[in-house]
Formats: structure tokens, C-alpha cells, sequence
């Protein structure tokens, strides 16, 4: 009996913390919340916006636990582009263009932004409009909001999301999306929205679950922050062990040291892969697992990459994901 009493002791000890947590959590989020609204109604959104958009907002820990375990934290760069570049997303990306052939065509004219390209993100992004994600995110950007680790970029995107509303750009009763806050075909954030979504058919509405929207919002997003079209992407390359640290790129938020090709040549072991490059264009050396994966080799996997491949980190900040866009664009490239 004593055996027993002592286990219910201890589980009593292990789990009364846990709900405490919980339960502080949801209170300091209550009171986080009632100051949220003040700051939103002063920075010009309509009390009624405020109350109707943010009345069933909640805490969501799973939200929490998504942004602490993302894959382009933990994943190796063959691991992760694997999963996303492969022969069963490519059929499935050559299926939806067959149905929709006259307006991608015509988008890819309109923007000068290859098919491909948008084809690829919108593969990585929800499989095609497969997994737009089901969370609320008038909830999801809260929670993040609330959060400390990245409290002033979701903030932001909150407020916008709100203005928007507000301005009857978007309808809050359909906003349902990822985790982190984005939606549609593309996961488009809030600002994204604000600043690069259009009404593409001219129907009044944006709609950015639909395809003549979705495509050319990315189109317009895509050639804005700089994308040109036929140039390259990146290219894999093997490094020899003399090249100086310095070059070698591993973090995603801010390529350093981009020199012209012909620079990186002599520290490559087959210069000649890069025959068909234009020696004089700026490019940069990334080693994507160096600081991922632990014991990863510093020089492999090695890539040269180029000013297309950065406006990818600009939609999304992952030296993993703009490799996995490029490398499904140009398996796209082969089939259409």
C-alpha cells in the first residue's frame, strides 16, 4: 500500500507542474491578448475588426512544438531535398499543369517567371493544394505573436493580417492555414499578401486557393524581389581542402563573400562542370549541413550558388529549401 501511495506521490509531483503550466500559459496569453487589441485598435483597425477577428483567439501549443521542430533544423540537405524533389511530385506537378496549360502559359508570359519555377514552390508548398494546413491563423500568429522567440515579425504579421480584414481584402471566416500563419496555394503571409497578391481575374476578390490568382500572385512576388528568368539557380560542386573558411556560407541569413566565378574556380576540383557558366557573374559557396548536422563534413555537400537562388531565401530563409525549389524546377525542365 505504502509502494502505491509513494508512485501516486511522485506522479502527483511530476504532473501538477504541467498543468500549472498550462494553466499559467493560457492566463498570461489572456492578458497578453487584452493588450494585443489596445495596440491594434491604435494602430488604426476598427474596434469592431479587433473584437470579431480576435474573439476566439487561443494559445496553441502544437504551434509552439511545430516552430521548435522544424525540418530545415534537423534534416541532412540529401534527407530534405529528396522528400520534395522526386519523380511522384513531378507527376503530380505535370497533371495540374496539363489541366491548367492556357493560364500558367499565360502567367509565365505576363511576369516572365518560368512555369517551372512556380510549379516547383507550389509543390513544396502544399503538394499541389493538397495540404493548405487546417490550423486558424488568426490563432496560430497570436500564439507566435505571444511567444518570445520571434515576437516581433509575428506581431507584425498580425496587425497586417487584421488591416486586411479590416479593408475587406480578406475574409477572416476563411482564413485557415499553416502553422506559422500562411495561406493559400503558395503559404503566402499576411504581408506577403499586403504587399505582392493580386486579383489576377479580376473578379474583385482575391483568392489565392485559386489557380489564376495563386500562380500570378506568386508570379508577381517571384519577379518583384528580383527573380530573372533563364538564369541559374546553383550547381553542386566538390571544394579542395585549401579553400579559406571565410567562403563557405552556412547560414541562410545573409550570403557573405560572393565573388565572380572565375574566383571560386581554383578552389574547386572540376572547374570545367562550370563550362556553360559566365565566369564574370557573382555567386557565393554554401555548405548547407555544416552547422545542422552533427559531424557533418565541412566542404560536402558544397554548392556555387547564384542571384536566382537568393531571391528563393527570400521567400523562404532556408539554404535547404531554396536547393529543393531549384532542384524540382529542374526536374520540371526535363518533363515539360
Amino acid at each position: 500500500m505504502n509502494k502505491i501511495l509513494n508512485i501516486l506521490n511522485i506522479l502527483v509531483l511530476v504532473f501538477l507542474p504541467i498543468n500549472f503550466s498550462k494553466a499559467e500559459t493560457s492566463k498570461n496569453f489572456d492578458y497578453w491578448l487584452k493588450d494585443f487589441k489596445k495596440k491594434a485598435i491604435n494602430s488604426g483597425i476598427s474596434k469592431q475588426t479587433v473584437d470579431i477577428s480576435l474573439k476566439d483567439a487561443k494559445f496553441l501549443p502544437k504551434v509552439i512544438e511545430y516552430d521548435r521542430y522544424q525540418p530545415e533544423f534537423y534534416e541532412d540537405t540529401s534527407t530534405y531535398v529528396k522528400k520534395r524533389a522526386n519523380t511522384e511530385r513531378v507527376k503530380k506537378g505535370l497533371y495540374l499543369y496539363k489541366k491548367q496549360k492556357k493560364i500558367i502559359n499565360r502567367i509565365e508570359e505576363n511576369f516572365l517567371v518560368e512555369k517551372e519555377l512556380l510549379l516547383a514552390l507550389m509543390g513544396i508548398e502544399t503538394n499541389y493544394g493538397k495540404y493548405l494546413g487546417k490550423m486558424d491563423i488568426i490563432s496560430s500568429l497570436a500564439t507566435l505573436s505571444y511567444d518570445k522567440r520571434r515576437s516581433a515579425f509575428f506581431t507584425n504579421e498580425l496587425i497586417i493580417l487584421l488591416k486586411l480584414i479590416d479593408d475587406g481584402i480578406i475574409n477572416k471566416n476563411i482564413l485557415y492555414g499553416s502553422w506559422a500563419g500562411a495561406f493559400g496555394n503558395f503559404q503566402f503571409m499576411p504581408s506577403t499578401i499586403k504587399t505582392y497578391a493580386i486579383d489576377y481575374n479580376k473578379n474583385s476578390n482575391i483568392e489565392l486557393k485559386n489557380i489564376e490568382d495563386s500562380f500570378a500572385s506568386a508570379a508577381n512576388y517571384l519577379k518583384r524581389i528580383g527573380w530573372k528568368k533563364n538564369q541559374p539557380c546553383f550547381y553542386e560542386v566538390e571544394l579542395k581542402d585549401g579553400i579559406p573558411e571565410k567562403y563557405l556560407n552556412s547560414s541562410a541569413k545573409k550570403i557573405k563573400n560572393k565573388k565572380r566565378v572565375k574566383f571560386f574556380k581554383k578552389y574547386l576540383k572540376s572547374p570545367e562542370s562550370l563550362l556553360n557558366v559566365n565566369d564574370n557573374i557573382y555567386s557565393a559557396i554554401i555548405i548547407p549541413d555544416k552547422d545542422i548536422i552533427p559531424g557533418a563534413k565541412n566542404l560536402k555537400p558544397a554548392y556555387i550558388i547564384f542571384s536566382n537562388y537568393e531571391q528563393i531565401l527570400k521567400w523562404n530563409r532556408s539554404l535547404r529549401f531554396a536547393l529543393a525549389v531549384c532542384t524540382l524546377k529542374g526536374q520540371f525542365e526535363n518533363e515539360i
